[in-house]
């Protein structure tokens, strides 16, 4: 073996991990917004943790991404510690998966059928399969597809030329003599740990390990305390994004070092007890000595994390504590969670989905927000009036934040689908901080008026409450459809939309009636004025809520063009649901147009 061939070696590994990255990317793409929804089942129930964690981890081909995750969402306040533990467990298990695909390319026979199970027998057509699927698909998912079926081509290529460069080794005494050393389990270890911690991935760091096995060198004594230091290596990772983010963020890097540190502490031992009674009382030999290949590299990894996960599980709470005790809470500040943590940008259609929920949670504070006002024009409190401004910020800070990360989001590679969502969540949070602002303008009316003691006329309170009425309605409807993205609800706001505007624009006039005959006094003209104009901004704003969700649901998006179209078409739906309304909000209440 040669210098050549330890550049061969190193471009093995980077196709390894070049695979592996594009294969991971196109499932994460591929499985979307399920993983947010699957992470959003999690309970207070540990086994649902532990089988979710294995299922995420399954589907994205990589348990330090998921980790990765984990402290994003503890950092960001949306998981809590004791919640990620079963998470990471189910992680151990889960990424197993990985070294029995690559444990295919120790396959050796002569029979069709079992030839065709290697990796590099069917690598290039699944390579063919997946550029066809790239170069001619117009959906993104079916690209994705495509991505995916390429990285695992290029993944197996990487190892079969990690497994060429390797096979040299066997012959040459120096590589003999050199794997004494890692007899040593200790040795062993510390080099599993190093390695995968440099690269950074445990299932580059197997396969590096299941390609070395084909020498014939590699016996179990050596390979499995380096596969338990390479589970031990793989929470780097999680170390690494754990810097800078909050106390609880940190733990859950602590609880992932820890499940693999007590891992090695019970399994290494007891290894070596069984290795004893093999070979005093059943075999009369010993497994230490006994050569290794791939697919005895892929049942050491899963045996070690499958029974670390057994011995651990059933004291996640006590895991919990030791991470809790390992890091310490030294200040109020370190208590402070993040609105949304930058690592979540790492998985883009998860984080689009917190992103929906948070922007689903901004827009219920603010319609909450804007009746606590309306209720105050006819019964003043000082208490609900510290609710609304204290509330307020709160919404201007979701706008702000929000927005800020969305932008960064958009900056990622996206499907076609998550672009469209970052748009629609974009125009959304817009006008959600819109009817806040507005919840402030009316309360500031409705605290004139109880300083002044004044009082609308019961002609004036009776429009205003059939207005209220039609806004209530419409911004359910306009909640409803947003958060349920249900773009028939979303059709049914513009038709009552503009029977609000017909409402508000025959309160207005009555009102200048009552001002020429003197049932009515100028500045309360101008109050009622000042609330009326909130309603239709607030209405108004409904309105660009629906008509952006329909827009992006037809791919197009002019506003204007959309509803002239829509008006002047006699689209009957529209017809149908405008009369439905105007009925109900007009004529069954006796208002005069």
């Amino acid at each position: 073996m040669d210098i050549f061939s330890i550049f061969t070696l190193c471009g093995g590994l980077a196709f390894f991990l070049y695979g592996m990255n594009v294969m991971s990317s196109g499932l994460e793409k591929v499985a979307g917004g399920r993983l947010e929804k699957m992470l959003k089942m999690m309970t207070s129930n540990p086994l649902k943790s532990l089988a979710l964690g294995a299922g995420i981890t399954i589907a994205i081909q990589s348990s330090s991404a998921l980790t990765v995750m984990l402290v994003g969402l503890v950092n960001s306040g949306i998981m809590e510690l004791g919640q990620t533990i079963g998470v990471i467990m189910g992680a151990h298990v889960g990424t197993t998966l990985t070294a029995w695909i690559l444990s295919l390319s120790g396959i050796e026979s002569t029979n069709f059928i079992l030839r065709l199970l290697k990796p590099e027998s069917f690598s290039p057509i699944v390579a063919l399969i997946g550029i066809i699927m790239m170069m001619s698909a117009k959906r993104d998912k079916t690209k994705s597809v495509g991505s995916i079926l390429i990285g695992f081509a290029v993944l197996m290529y990487g190892m079969q030329i990690m497994s060429g460069a390797m096979k040299p080794l066997a012959n040459m005494p120096e590589f003999t003599h050199l794997l004494t050393a890692f007899t040593n389990p200790l040795l062993g270890l510390i080099i599993g740990i190093i390695f995968t911690g440099v690269i950074q991935s445990s299932a580059a760091s197997i396969g590096v390990l299941q390609a070395l096995s084909m020498t014939g060198g590699i016996t179990c004594g050596m390979a499995i305390p380096i596969v338990m230091g390479m589970n031990v290596g793989t929470c780097v990772t999680a170390l690494i994004s754990s810097i800078g983010v909050n106390t609880n963020a940190k733990r859950v890097a602590v609880a992932h070092i820890t499940c693999n540190i007590f891992g090695v502490l019970i399994c290494l031992p007891l290894f070596f007890i069984l290795d004893y009674i093999a070979e005093h009382y059943i075999f009369h030999s010993q497994i230490i000595t006994n050569t290794i290949n791939p697919v005895g590299i892929a049942l050491a990894h899963t045996a070690f994390n499958v029974m670390t996960t057994i011995f651990l599980f059933p004291f996640i709470k006590q895991i919990e504590k030791i991470a809790v005790w390992a890091v310490k809470s030294k200040t109020e500040k370190d208590e402070e969670t993040v609105f949304l943590d930058d690592l979540l940008l790492n998985t883009p259609s998860f984080a689009i989905g917190e992103c929906k929920t948070i922007a689903d949670r901004m827009g219920i504070m603010a319609k909450k927000n804007f009746f606590r006002s309306i209720k105050m024009i006819n019964k003043f409190s000082e208490i609900r009036m510290g609710k609304i401004l204290r509330k307020e910020p709160r919404i201007d800070l979701y706008e702000d934040k929000l927005g800020t990360f969305l932008v960064k989001l958009s900056n990622k590679d996206l499907t076609e689908k998550d672009s469209h969502e970052i748009s629609k969540l974009l125009h959304s949070i817009s006008d959600f901080e819109r009817i806040g602002d507005h919840a402030v303008s009316i309360l500031k009316v409705a605290k004139e008026m109880n300083e002044k003691q004044l009082t609308f006329s019961d002609e004036a309170k009776f429009e205003l409450n059939s207005v209220v009425n039609a806004l209530s309605e419409i911004m359910d409807i306009t909640m409803e459809a947003f958060c349920e993205n249900n773009i028939e609800k979303a059709k049914k706001v513009e038709p009552l939309e503009q029977v609000i505007d017909i409402l508000i624009a025959t309160a207005k006039n009555n009102h200048v009636e009552r001002l020429r005959k003197g049932d009515c006094t100028i500045e309360l003209g101008f109050m009622l004025n000042e609330v009326l104009n909130s309603i239709e901004r607030v209405s108004d704003h409904c309105s660009n809520v629906a008509v952006c969700m329909i827009q992006i649901e037809q791919s197009a998006f002019d506003k204007h063009k959309y509803l002239n179209t829509l008006k002047n078409s006699g689209e009957e739906e529209f017809k149908e649901n405008f009369e439905f309304y105007k009925d109900k909000y007009i004529y069954k209440q006796g208002i005069t147009v």
